[in-house]
């Protein structure tokens, strides 16, 4: 018995076969439509935590993670699929280059495999050294695009590819591995995650010349032009024909080898991208739509020889770890919350989805239900860790100086925990209010629905859910939800929130429409220390002169904000006409004045 798990990071599903949607730009797939003939596609597969390492952390434990933590790594008290393979004699080997296991908050996860391989260069990797860039001074984003730069030089070719290299790391397990029995590769690729950095041959295919200036899009509102927009898109889909690619090497060398046999083979993605859906770059900053969480997955089992089909059952991510640990005969713990996809069997009724100190989302596979934060303060948010790390730092000391021992939880062994209270910054889900969509007739989720009999149900469902996962009280107090009794028509908002929804999703004005850029992009505290344009501030957007600085980052502009969803669109091009016209106020004055000194 043997196995196989291929992760892509960000792979969307509306561009893979056989889910892919006709009518969208897509790329041609030729090995995701041979492994859709060779294996199951589910059709209603679901994230859960996330985004990357929450998410991992789900296919260690079988569990959500995101209502207890952030972004963080593996705790003392977790238990780890690829551990407990390991304790029961399979070996497990891990071939990736994801640059975020080996930062703060992820360098408890790659130790629990067997044996465990790196290939350097994705994203902003500390990789190559050059002194100056990037500079050590310099924001964490400012870096890492430095530091990109530097990296690619050293990946001209195809073959010094990073995902290439990746990909013969996990060939070369196999190889050496093909007569052996029990083992897991997880062959575990960073792409198509931005930036959108593609082999040549891939680019050239699509049309895209030698300006890769659109493979690395903010995480925010679209501000860009149309056409923008679209190449953006097409450097994605370059990425994306690469994966092919390199799923179809893999493909290959379970022909070779002839694997098929005894080797069941997973290909999954942690959560999606968006690419201007719903006005929106990336991910996390947002509300989780579909794009980014309904998934696709792709399982062989040896043991059922089912291929060439679809499987329409609820299932999501914390379902893997079950998966594997029951095709080697392994029992999954009391803590684990998955549920083995090899039978047929019903997995779920709902499934619960999201970010820490988001939307708390379930759905049921029709609705999708998003429960935003209950007030503006997004409070009470804490964090339970053994594990006080950020994604690239510890906790500051301001954070832990003031921290609680919690109470154990049902999963932690017993443990007390620090409890730390902690804010979301610009993942204040209030802005956007809670929302409840119809999937059968709204699939692109394009218009909320007040039904309060089926927000009834699917709040209750919601609410069942965290009681499972054993949820703090401080999340349902942020919900405003019960954490014991029935769920009632007094806890509903999707009706009283749906027009604050509504105004929140209108499309920003595109940067090049805006005539008052100037004072949009200067940081809000310059704007409110001028009297004319403070002014203007109190008169379109009167919370924001009210706005505690110390919880925005430094410079946070007009711009930043309306592109984080706290300034709307109509705000936002009331400002703009109003600052505008401050400035054509004033050049009058300025020419009169020059006209007299002459």
């Amino acid at each position: 018995m043997r196995a196989i798990v291929l992760m892509f990071d960000s792979l969307n599903r509306h561009v893979v076969p056989p889910y892919a949607d006709a009518d969208a730009p897509h790329a041609p797939l030729p090995n995701f439509m041979r492994l859709a003939a060779r294996s199951v596609a589910f059709t209603n597969f679901y994230a859960g935590s996330m985004p990357c390492m929450p998410a991992r952390r789900e296919l260690h434990t079988g569990r959500p993670n995101f209502l207890h933590r952030s972004w963080g790594p593996l705790e003392p008290f977790d238990d780890s699929a690829p551990e407990m393979l390991g304790r029961n004699g399979v070996h497990t080997h891990l071939a990736s280059d994801h640059v975020h296991y080996w930062e703060d908050g992820g360098a408890t996860y790659h130790p629990r495999y067997t044996t465990w391989e790196f290939e350097r260069g994705q994203e902003g990797d500390p990789w190559k050294g050059v002194v100056g860039s990037p500079d050590p001074s310099a924001n964490v984003m400012l870096r890492s695009r430095a530091q990109d730069r530097v990296n690619r030089t050293h990946m001209s070719t195809e073959a010094s590819h990073v995902q290439t290299r990746t990909v013969d790391a996990g060939l070369e397990f196999l190889r050496t591995n093909a007569e052996a029995d029990r083992w897991m590769l997880q062959l575990e690729l960073f792409d198509p995650h931005e930036p959108f950095f593609a082999a040549e041959r891939f680019r050239q295919a699509r049309g895209l010349d030698a300006d890769a200036s659109a493979d690395w899009p903010a995480y925010r509102r679209v501000l860009e032009s149309d056409d923008d927009v679209a190449r953006t898109r097409e450097e994605y889909l370059a990425l994306v024909e690469m994966c092919d690619h390199s799923l179809g090497r893999v493909l290959d060398a379970m022909d070779e080898h002839q694997l098929w046999d005894d080797t069941m083979l997973i290909v999954h993605t942690d959560h999606g991208f968006l690419l201007g859906e719903h006005g929106w770059w990336a991910k996390s900053v947002m509300p989780w739509f579909n794009e980014l969480v309904h998934l696709p997955m792709f399982l062989w089992d040896p043991r059922s020889g089912r291929r060439g089909e679809i499987d329409d059952r609820l299932a999501q991510t914390i379902d893997i770890p079950l998966t594997l640990l029951d095709f080697f005969g392994v029992d999954a713990t009391a803590d684990m919350l998955g549920h083995p996809l090899a039978d047929q069997s019903p997995a779920r009724e709902s499934a619960i989805f999201g970010i820490h100190g988001g939307h708390v989302n379930v759905t049921d596979g029709r609705y999708v239900y998003m429960r935003s934060a209950d007030s503006p303060s997004n409070r009470p948010l804490e964090e339970f860790t053994l594990m006080p790390t950020h994604m690239r730092a510890p906790f500051a000391v301001g954070e832990l100086s003031a921290w609680t021992p919690a109470e154990p939880f049902g999963f932690t062994k017993g443990l007390r925990t620090i409890c730390v209270e902690t804010s979301a910054m610009w993942l204040n889900s209030w802005h956007h209010g809670t929302m409840l969509f119809d999937l059968e007739t709204d699939p692109g989720q394009l218009e909320p629905i007040a039904d309060d009999d089926v927000e009834l149900r699917m709040a209750g469902l919601l609410v069942e859910a965290m009681r499972d996962a054993d949820a703090p009280a401080s999340q349902f107090a942020r919900l405003g939800l019960p954490r014991n009794g029935a769920v009632t028509r007094s806890h509903l908002r999707a009706r009283e929130h749906r027009d604050r929804a509504r105004t929140v999703a209108e499309p920003m004005p595109r940067i090049s429409e805006l005539a008052a850029s100037g004072h949009l992009t200067r940081p809000l505290a310059e704007i409110l220390s001028d009297e004319r344009t403070a002014a203007v501030l109190a008169r379109h957007a009167p919370d924001l002169t009210r706005t505690e600085m110390v919880g925005l980052p430094p410079g946070a502009s007009l711009l930043t904000l309306a592109s984080r969803a706290v300034v709307t669109a109509e705000e936002l091009r009331a400002l703009d006409r109003d600052l505008a016209a401050l400035d054509s106020a004033a050049r009058p004055d300025r020419g009169m004045g020059a006209e007299s000194e002459r």
